[in-house]
């Protein structure tokens, strides 16, 4: 490899993402946020010429309640938890527009150079769950993609899973079901098995913004795992958090980190792999955006000092199996 390559995903879900987690107690202009911050985003990305992978939950593509039922899939998942269930979800509080669909968005990113839309499963799916089924994993990445190609004429091809919860037995459905690369967890051992959490995960998880508690962050080809039934697996390197409002040192030192972690890339001919929620960015939109600007400045700077390259997820995959078709 020539060159770094620095690559973007986003885990682009709204109120889908959280509403185990926070119900209906939310505040109003979170997601408005959020939603005004999607266009300025794609606006940087258009500007610096920054490739980004946009892995969206699925329902987020329906206009309306009446499309969201036409494309939701037969069979459901049946979490022992119900609670982790969307469409249970939907049965107690209804649908609201604001924070249940954003068609308008996606065509959006669609529209806008370099963005590659992704999939972030349909209902937001987690397969490492109690009392789902890999047919129902299967009917919901069949859905999506349903959604996807009649309203938007796209095939999706690279896969986010939700919680970042793997299921390795559910690899080759997915690659049956179109895609072609998924992301898969930082090397270290406190962002293994995730559903499984617990305080020492989410300290040293903390602790590895500010200095170096895990393993180095980018990686090479080699260590992105392919084989023939399964999707290309694509490490993420870091979870770019959002700001504090009450913490500039935080700020500072974790902006700072990302920096450095890419400057060790771009330096090393190296991948990496930054990712976060959009909505993360509705805590406190200005500064949030300032630095994305930051980072985008220190892009450019490793662009023209090293070579670095932006790409998204689909073209690191048609990277790397083009140079396996070589060797």
């Amino acid at each position: 490899m020539d060159s770094g390559i620095f690559c973007i995903s986003l885990d682009f879900e709204l109120l889908w993402g959280i509403f185990d987690k926070v119900g209906t107690k939310y505040h109003p202009n979170y997601f408005k946020y959020t939603r005004q911050i999607v266009p300025d985003m794609l606006d940087v990305f258009a500007k610096n010429q920054v490739e980004t992978t946009w892995a969206t939950v699925g329902m987020l593509f329906a206009e309306n309640e009446e499309e969201w039922e036409q494309y939701s899939p037969i069979h459901k998942p049946s979490y022992r938890e119900p609670k982790l269930s969307a469409y249970e979800f939907v049965k107690k509080t209804g649908l609201k527009p604001e924070v249940h669909f954003a068609p308008e968005l996606i065509r959006q990113i669609i529209d806008t150079p370099g963005q590659e839309l992704g999939s972030h499963t349909f209902a937001h799916y987690y397969t490492l769950m109690r009392g789902q089924s890999p047919d129902q994993f299967r009917q919901d990445l069949q859905a999506t993609q349903k959604i996807s190609q009649e309203k938007f004429g796209i095939t999706l091809k690279s896969l986010v899973f939700p919680r970042n919860h793997i299921n390795e037995l559910y690899l080759p459905i997915c690659l049956e079901e179109g895609y072609t690369q998924a992301r898969s967890n930082p090397k270290s051992w406190f962002w293994q098995e995730t559903q499984h959490e617990d305080l020492s995960k989410k300290w040293f998880r903390s602790a590895d913004c500010f200095m170096p508690v895990g393993k180095t962050t980018s990686f090479t080809k080699d260590e992105m795992r392919v084989y023939p039934n399964e999707p290309l697996l694509i490490p993420a390197s870091r979870i770019f958090r959002p700001i504090s409002k009450n913490n500039k040192v935080f700020n500072s030192v974790r902006l700072s980190r990302i920096k450095s972690e890419m400057s060790y890339a771009a330096e090393n001919k190296e991948f990496y792999h930054l990712w976060w929620h959009p909505h993360n960015f509705a805590n406190d939109p200005i500064q949030s955006m300032i630095e994305l600007q930051e980072l985008m400045v220190h892009f450019q700077f490793l662009k023209s000092e090293y070579g670095m390259e932006s790409k998204n997820m689909e073209g690191i995959g048609k990277m790397v199996r083009n140079v396996e078709l070589k060797v």
